[in-house]
C-alpha cells in the first residue's frame, strides 16, 4: 500500500518524538460528518496550526475527553480564543445540545433539483 508524502511524516513524527516508542496501528475510515460551520473553520486552523489533519486533531480531542482529561495547553487555547475571534464562533460547550439546523427557504433533493 503506497503512503502519501504527508502520512509518511506523520508516522516519522510519531515514531522519532521523543519519549516516544513507536506508532500504535490502527485502521481508519472515510466518514461524512455534518458540523457547524464556523466550529469546522477553527478545527481546521488549529490542525493547521499544529502541522497535523483535521483526522489526527479530532481523535486526539475525542481520547482525551474519554479519558476525562482537557486536550489543550494554555497555549493552545489562547489560539484556539483567536481562531474563534477571527471565524466569529460564539458558542461554547453550553450550546452543544441546542444547536439547530438553519432551513433554506428553498429546499434542494439529493439530485440537486431545486423545490419550493
Amino acid at each position: 500500500m503506497l503512503k502519501t508524502k504527508r502520512a509518511v511524516e506523520r508516522t516519522n513524527k510519531l515514531s522519532s518524538a521523543p519519549g516516544k516508542t513507536g506508532g500504535i496501528p490502527v485502521e481508519r475510515v472515510q466518514t461524512g460528518i455534518r458540523i457547524e460551520k464556523r466550529l469546522l473553520k477553527v478545527l481546521k486552523g488549529l490542525a493547521e496550526y499544529h502541522d497535523m489533519t483535521l483526522g489526527d486533531l479530532l481523535e486526539g480531542i475525542v481520547l482525551h475527553a474519554f479519558d476525562g482529561k482537557h486536550p489543550f495547553t494554555d497555549a493552545t487555547r489562547r489560539r484556539i480564543a483567536d481562531l474563534k475571534r477571527i471565524y466569529k464562533l460564539d458558542l461554547d460547550s453550553s450550546a452543544s445540545h441546542r444547536l439547530l439546523e438553519k432551513l433554506d427557504d428553498v429546499r434542494t433533493t439529493r439530485k440537486g433539483k431545486k423545490q419550493k
